[in-house]
């Protein structure tokens, strides 16, 4: 439960894990116990605007509240999805203090989650590839290094939604003759139970698909992939040469390179552990960033959020180990 300011319960922190489909919101004491929890709907200011979003969250962050008996915190650690830039994040802090959850704020974007979820402190490097792609480092001085990761306009190449894309395009030129051929021209249709790329074209173009479901094609790739079909392997090869860029970066700016850095790889894509994928990682590693230590995140993002709180209270490190161990058991 939380501590007594007047008439008033009061909780140590309020981790905010808020992705495109789903937000989850914990209320962690200044021991590292979990007093109270819930899941609510997802952070999509792009969508609906920053004021609805905030609002979306309000609900979720009540059943925290009433569930761990509290009524505020001390500090909220929010890690947002959609707040890629430093101006969206002030757009989203200035939203999130007019709700006076708590007497102090951070807002950032929800790759810092996982990075905290896999490292032992607040140092280290993360590339996630979920939907999209993105990577962001921290040394403990509060130095960070990120991308805008926005998509192509800022230089993106790859994440779950991007290879689907690039699987489509190559199997669609395949089948008309205007690509080399390539597995993915039977396996991509075949998978929604049609016999040529011109029906899953017109399937999805028409809505009797929905486009949603295009991330479904993913581990299509990595299976026609480890099939040994060349296409399949290019992009493969060359998301794993994206990731590697991004985190070789990531640690140069922020003077990591030569030291022996956590790596923390998440993300629906790099925590499937696809073997082709993984080894061209390791072997790309080897050439660029060799002192980087490899660690694949499984356990939830609000972990991180909740720690990155914990941090900012200057909680002792057996807060930190029991709260990890909530999740991790």
């Amino acid at each position: 439960m939380g501590v007594t300011a007047g008439t008033r319960a009061v909780g140590a922190v309020l981790a905010l894990d808020a992705g495109n489909s789903k937000t989850d919101a914990v209320v962690v004491t200044a021991d590292g116990r979990v007093a109270g929890a819930a899941r609510g709907k997802g952070y999509r200011p792009p969508v609906v605007g920053v004021a609805a979003a905030v609002d979306a969250l309000a609900d979720t962050v009540a059943r925290a509240f009433a569930a761990a008996g509290v009524t505020s915190v001390r500090h909220v650690s929010a890690c947002l999805a959609n707040v890629d830039l430093p101006a969206e994040e002030r757009q989203s802090e200035s939203a999130l203090r007019t709700r006076a959850w708590g007497t102090s704020l951070q807002v950032r974007n929800d790759t810092f989650a996982i990075l905290r979820a896999g490292a032992d402190g607040p140092l280290g490097v993360a590339v996630v590839c979920g939907a999209g792609i993105n990577c962001v480092g921290m040394r403990p001085d509060g130095r960070v290094a990120r991308f805008p990761a926005i998509g192509r306009i800022s230089g993106d190449w790859g994440g779950g939604w991007g290879l689907a894309e690039e699987a489509l395009w190559h199997a669609a030129r395949a089948e008309d003759g205007r690509g080399g051929p390539t597995a993915l021209a039977r396996a991509l249709p075949a998978h929604f139970g049609l016999g040529t790329m011109y029906e899953l074209i017109e399937a999805l173009h028409l809505g009797r698909i929905a486009d949603a479901r295009r991330h479904e094609l993913t581990p299509v790739l990595f299976a026609t992939a480890a099939d040994g079909d060349a296409v399949a392997l290019r992009l493969v090869d060359r998301l794993a040469e994206e990731v590697v860029a991004m985190a070789a970066v990531a640690l140069t700016r922020l003077d990591l390179l030569a030291e022996r850095t956590p790596l923390l790889l998440g993300g629906g894509v790099l925590a499937a552990r696809h073997p082709q994928l993984d080894d061209r990682i390791h072997e790309l590693l080897a050439e660029r960033a060799p002192k980087a230590e490899v660690r694949v995140v499984t356990a939830p993002p609000v972990l991180g959020a909740a720690l990155l709180g914990l941090d900012h209270l200057g909680a002792q490190r057996r807060a930190h180990d029991r709260l990890r161990a909530h999740y991790e058991a």
